[in-house]
């Protein structure tokens, strides 16, 4: 059983989540201590055996959570909000259960994902979620040079300390004007929703520290051409790849190929 819990405000939480958490007899939890606030919050008794299931131990506990379903067991998992197996490894039980013969079955919840979407202001017709970007800067602009043409609405989990290099590497390649919105400690006591284009939202993070749980909404690729990137961020490239141990034709040459560009206008740039 997959149990939606509540974002934030313990008002969302369903009266299905109230019967799962109290019935079930193994409750596998992204966070112990954050299950058992939850639990007292909405007054309710938890019976069964409480783990952990996060992304660290899953390949240990996701055997044992099925030698549950085996005995006979109920077992439910909660994350700390939103949908379990969204950008987190509840899909490795699902997967498991299902492929070991037992059903699967959800109590719906809060989705901090289509929340996010439906505040942002952009076109929620059509959208693609992408999960977290890459830590690091280089990885992380490889994956957007992939997405840059995407037509569809994006939405994206970011750690609050990552926001303001994700928001200018967002400006730097998809284009400083286009749309997109933060959201921040939804239906929490201090959510927030900042729209706005990619450059002024990566202005507002450099501005202050972000905090809080933050899910971000970026609008689809415009029809036409993608609008090419700075000078200094094609120069900023081509080091990269330069440091990374390529040769400086090779790094010049990736790059025009990246962004659609000829070989002979990065060659001018870096050698200008």
């Amino acid at each position: 059983m997959l149990a939606g819990a509540p974002l934030g405000n313990i008002g969302d939480a369903s009266t299905r989540l109230r019967e799962v958490l109290a019935t079930a007899d193994v409750i596998a939890a992204e966070d112990t201590r954050r299950l058992a606030r939850l639990a007292r919050d909405l007054g309710v008794t938890v019976t069964g055996r409480v783990v952990s299931y996060f992304e660290g131990n899953d390949e240990r506990r996701t055997p044992e959570l099925v030698e549950a379903l085996e005995s006979g067991a109920v077992v439910a998992v909660v994350t700390d909000g939103g949908m379990p197996s969204v950008s987190d490894p509840g899909y490795r039980l699902v997967k498991a259960a299902l492929e070991a013969g037992f059903p699967v079955t959800a109590a719906p919840g809060p989705s901090a994902v289509t929340t996010a979407l439906a505040l942002s202001g952009l076109a929620s017709d059509r959208f693609v979620f992408e999960g977290f970007l890459p830590r690091t800067g280089s990885h992380r602009r490889s994956r957007l040079r992939e997405l840059a043409a995407e037509p569809r609405t994006l939405v994206f989990f970011e750690a609050p300390h990552r926001i303001e290099s994700s928001l200018t590497d967002l400006a730097a390649t998809f284009g400083a004007d286009r749309l997109a919105a933060v959201c921040r400690e939804l239906t929490k006591t201090y959510e927030e929703v900042r729209r706005g284009s990619l450059a002024e939202l990566a202005e507002w993070a450099t501005a202050g520290e972000v905090r809080g749980e933050i899910t971000l909404v970026v609008a689809g690729a415009p029809a036409g051409p993608p609008e090419r990137p700075a000078d200094d961020v094609l120069r900023a490239e081509v080091a990269a790849r330069e440091a990374a141990g390529a040769t400086r034709r090779d790094a010049i040459q990736a790059v025009a190929d990246d962004f659609g560009l000829k070989k002979r206008d990065v060659y001018g740039l870096v050698h200008r």
